[in-house]
């Protein structure tokens, strides 16, 4: 068996090893650190993740471990200026779920463990080359040894610093914004703090100041704290400190405890051109780095991984063409573009430093968080749940690359079995299960009903591929033969 080596144990890394896993596809994932994560980092799973951890078979570990954030708000002191309800998400999932990326790491890592795989740790890879079959690959393990091995595929999850990024010589563009930012991990005390269930954005004249809440009865709060010279180190951040920028920015009435991380970070905004070169990718981090407004960091790169797994699977195992593997980079490129996009907007609106401009947006936010429309848009956009592939070489039809809404289908999700295929809907079930029968290691045997009379080809991630009128048997049967590895 050809073993696929994945570089970064983080959670981009350990989903990309747990779907290629469960396809049976061998896979090693190594990590130069001796141990997992043990912070909680990256505190979010949206909606559209959690959907596609039901594909994975591991949600349920997820919301057992989280605690379910149901809106947010945006406050100017004690002023409310809105509270968007991700009750408006039109997902089985709707709502924010807080999970420390500690737990995200240990549920993965048990998931992955499931199918006989586990992380490699202390063994760093220090270089690969490519040849026109495969990529030889020399790690270091942690005595000092070293080994060289040759795999099909290399994937960099290996984050802001990624060692295959540097390797494969590619730029990282993009800027590191000046701003010092404090982060603080506390207990919430007094009557006056946010709900428990609520993540909340205090703007202030001085900088935002934001409350996540963690399981637990913790909290995290993210602060500016203005520039410091960029070859200086500012020292870390004390409870005193934390607790003045509360008192100044949302007006005190509640007291931080018990810290158990206090740090600061600056916000990094950068991205490759290109997610793949040859037989090597990037994924997560390694590809893209953003603001951690909406949270949206972690949930791309885990989709990353999602997206190019099926890919990777389908064509190892023979069924589909190597051009599949063609529409992995410019899917994932247009939505790292669109993440960068988003959180860069939200980050700037919250930093405005004019007072006249402060006035106008807190006057607009107030007028537009006041209509249900704003307020469902913002929490779909944060939900992800609109991400779609319009433009991918893949989609074909009106509607083509959309997510596929899990509830409006009665049987399993999508790629949810223990073989990545696509799943045909068909009014006329007979020829349905006849143009299946033509390309059994690319369709479900077994056709679906669709929603109406178009014939559909919804991929194993669980966007639509193909949307067909009902009789468009000819035209469903190009684009299966266009992806099929030996045309039917």
């Amino acid at each position: 068996m050809t073993t696929i080596l994945i570089v970064g144990a983080g959670p981009v890394g350990l989903t990309l090893a747990a779907e290629l896993a469960r396809y049976g596809i061998g896979v090693r994932l190594i990590d130069r650190s001796p141990r997992a994560t043990e912070t909680s980092k990256a505190l979010v799973v949206w909606s559209r993740t959690l959907e596609l951890l039901d594909r994975m078979g591991c949600t349920r570990g997820f919301l057992e471990a989280g605690l379910r954030a149901h809106g947010a708000s945006i406050r100017s002191g004690a002023t409310v200026l809105g509270r968007p309800r991700f009750d408006d998400i039109a997902s089985a999932y709707d709502f924010a779920l807080m999970i420390p990326q500690r737990d995200t790491e240990r549920l993965l890592a048990d998931h992955l463990r499931s199918f006989g795989v586990a992380v490699e740790r202390e063994v760093e890879l220090v270089g690969f080359t490519q040849a026109d079959d495969r990529v030889e690959a020399r790690l270091r393990h942690a005595d000092g040894r070293e080994e060289r091995v040759a795999t099909p595929w290399l994937i960099g999850c290996d984050g802001a610093h990624s060692t295959v990024r540097h390797g494969l010589g590619v730029a990282f563009g993009g800027a590191t914004q000046g701003d010092d930012w404090l982060l603080a991990d506390v207990r919430l005390e007094g009557a006056e703090a946010p709900p428990p269930d609520e993540i909340a954005t205090y703007l202030h004249r001085d900088g935002p100041l934001v409350v996540f809440p963690i399981p637990g009865g913790r909290a995290r709060i993210v602060a500016t704290r203005g520039r410091t010279d960029p070859a200086q180190r500012r020292p870390d951040p004390t409870l005193a400190d934390v607790q003045a920028l509360v008192d100044r920015r949302a007006g005190g009435g509640f007291r931080v405890a018990d810290p158990v991380w206090l740090t600061n970070f600056r916000i990094n905004e950068r991205k490759v051109d290109a997610y793949r070169r040859g037989r090597v990718f990037l994924a997560g981090d390694a590809a893209h780095i953003h603001s951690p407004a909406g949270g949206q960091g972690m949930n791309t790169g885990m989709q990353d991984a999602i997206n190019l797994a099926w890919k990777l699977a389908m064509v190892e195992r023979g069924q589909a063409a190597a051009t599949l593997l063609d529409s992995y980079s410019p899917e994932r490129t247009a939505v790292g573009d669109m993440v960068l996009r988003n959180a860069g907007r939200l980050t700037d609106m919250a930093t405005l430093a004019h007072p006249a401009a402060q006035a106008a947006r807190n006057l607009a936010l107030r007028v537009l968080l006041g209509l249900h429309a704003v307020r469902e848009r913002m929490a779909t956009t944060m939900s992800e749940i609109e991400i779609a592939y319009a433009d991918s070489p893949l989609s074909r039809g009106p509607g083509a690359g959309a997510r596929w809404d899990p509830q409006q289908d009665a049987g399993p999700p999508p790629g949810s079995g223990r073989e990545p295929l696509f799943v045909l809907y068909a009014a006329d079930p007979a020829r349905g299960a006849a143009l299946a029968a033509r390309f059994p290691a690319l369709l479900e045997p077994a056709p679906r009903t669709p929603p109406d009379g178009s014939i559909l080809v919804v991929r194993p991630d669980g966007y639509v591929g193909l949307s067909a009128a009902g009789e468009a048997w000819d035209e469903a049967e190009r684009y299966l033969h266009a992806l099929a590895a030996v045309p039917g």
